[in-house]
């Protein structure tokens, strides 16, 4: 290591004598080995033949000077440099046997020197790959804190990823072997690093080799197929990190931004979702839109999406100021002349919903506005049909009233057999929508789906907060499962399914596999590279342990979108709501209710609601 040490020390100018007295040994030997090769009948010390060799090696080291390779790093040596290298070695043969016809002392035959030459031009390039791999020989083994590395895909994001390594990372990296699932390609070596298995030899070779880091590196990938290697992966003490796609790496920028950690989108193992915009586009373009609840997670997000499609305008409406004028702020930087318009306002107020609706005639509504919180809504009941039932009853009246075409209501798996005061009031809400929608000009419809990845208040970002401060992470049992879903993935379905409503439809969107808890929870723990503790905490009030997307009652009819369905449910007419309205109204109009008065009212409305504390 002293010696690599010392020589990157060196001046420029002295490592170029260097090289270029390494350049000249490498042709004396090629010219030797070719005139032996070809056995002549006279000596190499002749005269003659030396005045040959000595204009060869000053043609071939000034060739390689004028075209810059003495200039480069040798350390940081390409493919390129090589090839050059070798163009110089055949350019300089060719100059020399044109030369030879003019010039007396230039005696060896044509065979000779090209020979020759195709010896220098290996010899070369040889001598600087054994040289460029000494240097990191050399690195490798004076650097013990440096991470072993595992590369999964034997691709081209994986060659660019090795080259960066090898020039750059070299002192933070030992490429320890690649894993490839192509039986084609084992054994085989990529840029020096050998392919040394499949996915089922992940686990071994890890324990085999004390492998730090894997690097998830193959770009075309089912998503299903990559969440089966990462759970592999995570069987392992390695730090796994996603390899960004091929043109980001090499996008210029810093090597440590091109790849990310392990989020948990990559472990859901759910396709894409495809769309179809033309008909989305239809359905918005030139519209007036409202977006109730548009600081939430999904009111913000069907924003960002609806803009998009160049509505006529856009009313983001919400009753917290500090999430709107954040979503406000970020679709005006994104979108310069967006026709935005932002009311603070609750559903609540009915007085304020028709002067909202009088003032800008919304012609399509998307309802999303809703306290959603199961532990919350069970301690404050009264709050949650305030805000979920009453607001939802003005708006959709407020729809009818004003003439609005369609109107979507945001549901959720939790009113599916509710065992939650929120779940209840969703269940409630799909019902007052559904009667209405059997006298109105408005076509009402709902879409309901379960949780969404980083949502306010779910369970994701609570861990994660958990994990930081050192745990424990609080799940409230082991065998708890969840539906997930990501955000931008939710919304653009909702924006789908809305194009399909005819009026009364309850949509329910395909969530893929359940999720357990547990799981998510220790594939966390496992990403953050901490050692932190479970607690199970055991359920909350009103929380149960699967959630549901359909009732026992309820079948399903497909539509044109493979991710969209929907539910056959009878709907109840406006004459039960009224009753179910006045009823709800006297209870939030009483002193002291307690949550079991309240229980026992939902209860007459919504039949399949139970109540997991009796």
């Amino acid at each position: 290591m002293k010696i690599v040490s010392t020589f990157e020390k060196l001046p420029t100018n002295l490592k170029t004598l260097f090289l270029c007295i390494l350049d000249a040994l490498v042709v004396f030997i090629s010219y030797y080995a070719a005139i032996t090769f070809e056995e002549m009948p006279f000596s190499f010390k002749e005269a003659a033949i030396q005045n040959t060799v000595l204009a060869v090696m000053i043609m071939y080291i000034f060739s390689l000077n004028l075209v810059g390779v003495y200039k480069g790093i040798i350390k940081y040596t390409s493919t390129k440099d090589y090839l050059i290298i070798g163009a110089v070695s055949l350019v300089v043969a060719t100059i020399f046997c044109t030369a030879k016809q003019y010039v007396i002392f230039l005696t060896l035959d044509t065979n000779i020197v090209l020979l020759a030459a195709i010896l220098t031009a290996v010899f070369s390039i040889t001598l600087r790959v054994l040289i460029r791999s000494f240097i990191y020989a050399m690195a490798s083994a004076s650097n013990s804190s440096k991470k072993r590395l595992l590369i999964i895909g034997a691709g081209q994001s994986t060659s660019q990823v090795i080259k960066t390594l090898q020039t750059t990372l070299a002192a933070e990296y030992t490429i320890v072997g690649i894993i490839d699932d192509d039986p084609q390609k084992q054994n085989r070596l990529m840029y020096g690093i050998k392919i040394i298995g499949d996915r089922d030899d992940i686990v071994s070779i890890c324990e085999r080799e004390k492998i730090d880091v894997i690097f998830f590196s193959i770009d075309n990938i089912k998503p299903k197929e990559k969440n089966k290697i990462l759970k592999i992966c995570d069987q392992t003490n390695a730090k796994v990190k996603i390899v960004l796609p091929l043109n980001q790496i090499i996008s210029g920028k810093n090597f440590n931004e091109a790849v990310r950690d392990v989020e948990v989108e990559d472990l859901l193992g759910r396709d894409p979702v495809v769309l179809n915009n033309n008909k989305i586009s239809e359905y918005l373009f030139g519209k007036t839109v409202l977006v109730t609840g548009a600081g939430g997670s999904i009111g913000s997000e069907l924003c960002r999406q609806i803009v998009k499609f160049r509505p006529k305008k856009l009313v983001m409406l919400d009753i917290y100021e500090n999430t709107l004028y954040e979503t406000e702020m970020e679709l005006r930087q994104a979108n310069k002349n967006a026709p935005i318009v932002t009311v603070i306002a609750s559903v609540r107020d009915k007085e304020r919903m028709d002067e909202v609706f009088e003032k800008y005639k919304p012609q399509v509504v998307f309802h999303a506005a809703a306290h959603k919180h199961v532990p919350l809504m069970e301690t404050s009941p009264i709050e949650a049909i305030k805000n979920n039932v009453f607001g939802t009853y003005n708006v959709v009246n407020c729809s009818d009233k004003y003439g609005v075409e369609k109107f979507t209501f945001i549901s959720t798996d939790k009113a599916v057999n509710p065992t939650s005061i929120m779940g209840a009031t969703k269940r409630i809400c799909e019902m007052i929508l559904q009667a209405k929608n059997r006298t109105s000009k408005t076509v009402y419809a709902a879409v309901r789906f379960g949780n969404v990845l980083g949502s306010h208040g779910s369970v994701i970002p609570l861990f994660k907060k958990q994990i930081e401060a050192g745990g424990p992470v609080t799940v409230t049992h082991k065998e708890i499962t969840r539906y997930f879903m990501l955000i931008p993935e939710a919304v653009g379905l909702i924006l789908q399914s809305a194009t399909f409503a005819n009026g009364g439809e309850i949509f329910v969107l395909d969530m893929g596999e359940p999720v357990k808890i547990y799981d998510l929870a220790n594939t966390l723990i496992k990403m953050s590279g901490r050692n932190v503790p479970i607690e199970i905490v055991g359920l909350r009030k009103g929380e149960k342990l699967y959630e549901e997307l359909l009732m026992a009652e309820e079948g399903l009819i497909k539509t044109l979108h493979e991710k969209i369905m929907i539910s056959k449910i009878n709907a109840p007419t406006d004459v039960e709501i009224e009753e179910m309205i006045k009823k709800l109204k006297e209870l939030i109009n009483e002193k002291n209710v307690s949550r079991k008065d309240v229980k026992d009212v939902i209860k007459t409305m919504v039949p399949t609601f139970i109540d997991l504390n009796d």
